[in-house]
């Protein structure tokens, strides 16, 4: 370490005592000090140098904490080198105000415990690391929850939740974060570490005579609320949603002289939050949904005081224009169907503890708004099946509206207003008119409509000066208008850099002045996130992109198509949402969820690759070995591809990189080894009974692992004595038409019964079935090792000898998911142009597809019996399991479909030395306890090569089968 790195701040925001800040002592300080992991490293800073905003600062470095107290200890150590500090929870925050330049700490790995919980008084005292469905799903026992319930519940965290005073649709009758704070124990920059709350007249006195620094903060504290009075009460806007600003009027005496409340949504700019003891409500378990239609989105939100008396438990509105992008970018597209006729809709939710009054409540809603002419369409869903598709349609808006088709990307920055919900109507009339304008008109109107309060992303252009000026005019009169409105700037998401700067508009000189104050009062040498809130830098300065972006534009194997054909395009398409950090459904992000570690998630890597092209804390480009560690424990899932709202495809990223990374260089020993497998598979078959022995004979099969890279705790793939392309014999012509039967490498060689159960029951449905007369393959496994050179190579030949099919239509049936998925997404992007790529892409069916679209009258004897199933992580992203579904249905097997995530073993990475612990934890973590847990006459079901194998290797005592042979074992019962 070169000791003397010396960080300067903006000089704007800092004080003259601290100018600079020696990084290299301060983290070796921290190492010493501070339990948990210091990291100053490029890699590092480059992956928090952004949130889910517009804004962008490299940060000093970034703590880890084992505990709060270490966390307590990481603030005094900063303090003696001078250096800012910003909390972070999930790193989630749309105004900007989670990034800085400053020592981020990162509560979310550690520090996420629940302190205790008393069920009669409905509290719990929580770390602020903390999310919030894992804490709500600690509470399940008790019958309990935390009110709000932001779109991000996911990953977002209570400190965050407190940090931003977040509120969710549920807000409507729990109020924000604010209300379910009861108490807070902070830290203030100079070492104060207290617990504040309400604050009874005697305890004032008390803590007054104590003396010190407490003291002297109370003091001050009253003294700003009495002296700007007259300012708090008469400038506040009295609106459910009103977020922005410093929470003074939680000082007032009506409100108890509430410390806890008033510190509530300062964004890190006054304390570090280091426990919090929250009010709980009882959760709701009966639900029930009404849909309401209308001519547009304005007639919607003019319906919404006939509503509110209502008390629904959430009531949000959408657009016709959220509707159709979630349509074309095929989100939500089931939710979406169970719309009533309409251009803008109210989705109206009841809940409570008993079915039928929640049913009734909804229905008395309905029978007095369509009472007389002119009422909206309705439609009603007491399925709760059916509600959670909407809501995800509704939680979906961001990703929807983030990269609209044949459309200009758009941004947050005025994404989060909020006004009185009377006259929420007459406001958006004047709002989009202010759109058109500007020629925004195209950005979609959806929110919390029952608070007022509306998001939107705006199609702006923050790359030129032209484009950023006009946003900021944009802006500032936008303020101006909420302000006329009697609104808030900030409904949910926080001031942070978008809405800093436009505070005067709504709040006055004075009450700014008054803000100023209390950021003096804690924190008086500006060391807490400055710039955000108070002294503001510019909502135009510190851009991600701004005039001075230009982003290396290297030349890729990849197309990339849906990003301009532009890899820096690509790498900055993530918008920060966080969802590659939940643990609850869907695949992605398996390394995450095994490691906690920011960099390891989905957005953590996609940042690290936008600082790569940017070129400023990530220098060495391709060479770069900061990247190359981050993107190591990429399973190459492609579970982004599906489950990303705004579909980043780490997996092509990271394929992409490895080929530049690597090139003209020493690979590790398994892209040798396991990238060549349809090579060495080719060989082995000249003598696989030898090759056997060799890779399962104690000591020699050691040194083989060793040679290949291969982890010692995993044995090898045995090779079958007969492949299939050595045994088939092609069943002639059908009364369907023909298919080819793909025999891909996994099949071919290591499962050819598979492939022979296949040709059963494809002859059985009537197809005549033919394979390749000559070796091909997929070249999944040089794809998936980033030697894209031969990938393409491999794949021309093999359009070369498909090259008859391909032209008379014939349907390629392929029974490995990963490989099909090659070839309908990989293949074209590989080679894009190639008018044969996109045809073998549009003629690729797995089995099931093929039988449900060409044999839909076949049926084979019921097997009456049930089944799990896991689906190949490349099927979920790119296949989909319905025609799996349907197809099991016909045979009569009662199949789960899993929701277990990645098994963990995914192609090579879980063969690779150095990935076994990830692997085996990404497989326990859903997938072997739910085959464990399946009774013994239930089917286990996985197509996948990857994923029988890490259910065998994990000695489950269940052999997982293929659907073909499920299907063959009915066909030979006829």
């Amino acid at each position: 370490m070169a000791v003397g790195r010396l960080i300067r701040p903006p000089a704007t925001t800092i004080s003259p005592r601290a100018a600079e800040v020696d990084a290299d002592r301060l983290a070796a300080e921290l190492h010493t000090r501070v339990r948990g992991e210091v990291r100053f490293d490029p890699g590092s800073r480059a992956t928090y140098a952004t949130d889910a905003s517009n804004y962008r600062q490299a940060p000093i470095g970034v703590v880890l904490p084992e505990t709060v107290d270490d966390g307590a200890e990481a603030v005094a150590v900063c303090r003696e080198f001078g250096a800012p500090v910003v909390s972070r929870g999930g790193g989630t925050s749309l105004a900007g105000q989670a990034c800085n330049v400053a020592v981020v700490i990162d509560w979310s790995k550690y520090c996420r415990r629940i302190v205790s919980v008393n069920p009669r008084r409905r509290t719990a005292i929580v770390e602020p690391g903390i999310a919030l469905d894992p804490l709500n799903n600690q509470l399940e026992p008790y019958g309990l929850q935390l009110g709000p319930r932001p779109s991000t519940h996911v990953t977002c965290t209570v400190g965050g939740m407190i940090g931003n005073n977040s509120c969710g649709s549920t807000a409507q009758v729990y109020g924000k974060m604010l209300d379910s704070v009861l108490r807070l124990e902070v830290l203030t920059y100079d070492g104060l570490r207290m617990w504040v709350g309400e604050t009874s007249d005697e305890e004032y006195r008390r803590i007054l005579a104590e003396g010190g620094r407490k003291a002297e903060l109370y003091r001050g504290m009253r003294e700003l609320r009495d002296a700007y009075l007259a300012d708090i009460r008469t400038r506040y806007p009295d609106i459910p949603r009103r977020v922005s600003g410093y929470n003074l009027d939680s000082l007032l005496p009506e409100h108890r002289f509430n410390v806890a409340r008033a510190l509530v949504g300062s964004e890190s700019t006054l304390v570090t939050v280091l426990r919090a003891e929250i009010q709980l409500v009882e959760r709701r378990p009966a639900r029930a949904l009404v849909v309401l239609g209308y001519p547009d989105v304005f007639a919607a939100a003019d319906a919404v005081p006939r509503i509110t008396p209502h008390q629904p438990y959430a009531l949000e509105g959408l657009d016709r224009r959220l509707v159709q992008l979630e349509h074309m970018e095929h989100l939500a597209e089931e939710a979406i169907r169970q719309l009533p006729e309409g251009s803008g809709w109210l989705m109206v939710q009841f809940a409570g503890t008993d079915q039928d009054e929640v049913d009734r409540r909804g229905r008395r809603l309905v029978d007095e708004l369509t009472a007389g002419r002119d009422g909206p369409t309705v439609a009603f869903l007491d399925d709760p099946r059916r509600e959670d598709e909407l809501w995800k349609a509704r939680e979906a808006g961001l990703g929807a509206t983030a990269y609209p088709p044949q459309g200009r990307e758009t941004h947050e920055g005025w994404e989060d207003a909020a006004v009185p919900p009377e006259r929420l109507g007459a406001y958006l009339r004047d709002f989009h008119a202010l759109l058109d304008r500007y020629g925004y008109a195209s950005a979609s109107l959806y929110g919390h409509f029952g608070h007022g309060c509306v998001h939107t992303r705006i199609p702006t252009d923050l790359r030129t000066a032209e484009g950023i000026a006009a946003y900021r005019r944009f802006a500032e009169e936008a303020a101006r208008l909420v302000a006329d409105y009697g609104g808030s700037l900030s409904g949910e998401h926080g001031d942070g850099q978008s809405r800093g700067e436009l505070l005067p508009i709504m709040f006055g000189e004075r009450v700014v002045r008054a803000f100023g104050e209390l950021k003096a009062l804690f924190d008086p040498d500006n060391r807490m996130n400055p710039g955000k809130v108070v002294h503001p830098y510019r909502l135009d300065e510190n851009l991600r992109q701004g005039t001075a972006f230009r982003p290396w534009q290297p030349r890729t194997h990849f197309a990339f198509p849906n990003d301009d054909h532009r890899f820096a395009n690509a790498a900055a398409r993530c918008v920060g949402v966080g969802k590659c950090r939940g643990h609850e459904d869907g695949v992605m992000c398996p390394s995450y969820r095994a490691t906690r570690e920011e960099e390891h998630s989905t957005r953590g890597r996609a940042r690290l690759l936008f600082e790569m092209v940017a070129g400023d804390v990530i220098t060495d480009g391709w060479r770069s070995d900061a990247v190359r560690d981050a993107l190591d424990l990429c399973l190459a899932c492609k579970g982004c591809r599906s489950d990303c709202p705004v579909d980043v495809d780490m997996a092509t990223y990271k394929a992409e990189f490895l080929s530049h990374h690597y090139a003209g260089r020493l690979r590790p020993l398994a892209h040798y080894s396991m990238g060549w497998l349809p090579l060495w598979a080719r060989i082995a078959a000249l003598a696989p009974h030898a090759v056997n022995a060799l890779t399962h004979t104690p000591g020699l099969a050691r040194l083989v692992k060793a040679a290949g890279g291969v982890t010692p705790q995993r044995e090898l793939p045995r090779f079958a004595e007969r492949r299939f392309t050595d045994t088939v014999r092609g069943a002639g012509d059908g009364r369907l038409g023909t298919v080819l039967l793909w025999p891909d490498t996994f099949t071919n060689s290591f499962h050819p019964q598979i492939a022979h159960a296949a040709v059963a029951v494809l002859t059985d449905a009537g197809f005549g079935v033919t394979v390749p007369d000559r070796t091909v393959c997929c070249g999944l496994t040089w794809i998936s090792t980033g030697q894209l050179g031969v990938a393409k190579r491999v794949l021309r030949r093999t359009l070369d000898a498909l090259a008859p099919q391909l032209r008379d239509g014939t349907p390629i049936v392929v029974l490995e998911p990963s490989c099909a998925a090659v070839f309908r997404a990989d293949l074209p992007e590989l080679l894009n142009g190639d008018e044969d790529a996109h045809r073998l892409a549009g003629q690729t069916r797995t089995l099931a597809e093929l039988l449900t679209e060409r044999a839909p009258d076949w049926r084979p004897p019921e097997l009456h019996r049930r089944a799990i199933v896991q689906p190949h992580c490349h099927q979920h992203a790119i296949l989909g399991t319905a025609a799996d579904r349907a197809v099991l249905d016909r045979a009569g097997v009662a199949a789960e479909v899993l929701d277990a995530g990645c098994c963990g073993l995914a192609g090579n990475f879980g063969f690779e030395r150095g990935h076994y612990a990830v692997s085996m934890a990404c497989a326990e973590d859903k997938l072997l306890p739910a085959v464990r847990a399946a009774e013994e006459d239930t089917l286990v079901l996985a197509d996948g090569f990857s994923c029988r194998t890490q259910i065998e290797h994990a000695r489950t005592g269940r052999t997982p089968r293929h659907l073909a042979e499920v299907l063959a074992g009915a066909v030979r019962r006829r």
